[in-house]
């Protein structure tokens, strides 16, 4: 008899209301190619924790902002520490998995990040502008994220938000990568259209920029979403480090594009599974 293949759980809200975007879209292609790798359900992340005990690993894709679900992630993380099951993404993300915090840490240290702070005294550290960017510290999905004029910003930190100085950027580039190798990028040329991606050629010095937080995040396998923006002097700034659930715009893609990506995931998820001992090979 043939070896039994992995069992796997993978997470997603197929009905999320995503903003220029089409989440069920995007699982249903790439599951119906995964199918051909391993033997997938799929779950609501709300029914992970009650359902994941009847599979090897979980796969946690376009499952929403886990504000919406909150006490339901906090049950799965749980639960997957409890029973050692295997989940990719690896549940030690350092980015947005983990919060904003990074932002803050990042933008200490002195990457390039798009100067954040959270505490009044600390306005001054950020550039003299006549807008700023204030968003929730544990937002998603920008909820909650507002733009408001100088002299209104220093009321509203409070300690559960972060502020940014309101960069008038070029474009935004995102930068996908399959464990530590950059599939593709993408980049949205008209700001006001976040979500209107075509394919970006990026630069030896943009890829530099992007894997150095690949790196800095640590996670041995998994999908991650680089978001930069083209500031006014030309640099790219990180804007978001997604490690979680990060949406693919697989769309954006050609059709050599979106196999050569189902490839690389599936040959990441045979090296996940057998680094957790769920496979052999």
């Amino acid at each position: 008899m043939p070896p039994a293949r992995p069992r796997v759980l993978y997470v997603t809200d197929l009905a999320y209301p995503a903003r220029g975007r089409r989440y069920g879209d995007e699982d249903v292609f790439l599951t119906s190619r995964l199918r051909e790798h391993l033997d997938l359900a799929l779950c609501h992340p709300r029914d992970a924790a009650a359902l994941m005990d009847g599979f090897d690993a979980v796969v946690v894709r376009n499952s929403g902002p886990v504000l919406a679900y909150q006490d339901a992630y906090d049950a799965f993380r749980e639960r997957a520490s409890a029973t050692g099951t295997p989940v990719y993404n690896p549940l030690t993300g350092r980015g947005d998995m983990a919060g904003k915090q990074y932002l803050l840490d990042l933008s200490a240290a002195g990457h390039p990040v798009i100067p954040t702070v959270d505490r009044p005294e600390d306005l001054h550290r950020l550039p003299d502008t006549e807008r700023y960017v204030v968003k929730p510290r544990l937002g998603a999905d920008s909820i909650g994220l507002r733009i408001v004029p100088a002299d209104e910003v220093r009321g509203l930190v409070d300690g559960d938000v972060l502020v940014q100085p309101h960069i008038d950027f070029a474009y935004e580039v995102s930068f996908y990568f399959v464990d530590h190798d950059v599939q593709y990028a993408l980049h949205a040329p008209h700001p006001e259209s976040r979500w209107q991606l075509e394919p970006y050629e990026p630069t030896p010095s943009d890829l530099d920029f992007a894997r150095g937080f690949i790196d800095w995040n640590t996670l041995d396998h998994g999908i991650q979403r680089v978001d930069a923006c083209r500031a006014p002097g030309g640099e790219l700034l990180l804007v978001e480090l997604e490690d979680l659930n990060p949406y693919l715009s697989l769309d954006a893609l050609d059709d050599a594009g979106r196999e050569a990506f189902v490839s690389a995931m599936a040959a990441s998820l045979r090296r996940f599974l057998r680094d957790a001992g769920v496979t052999d090979g």
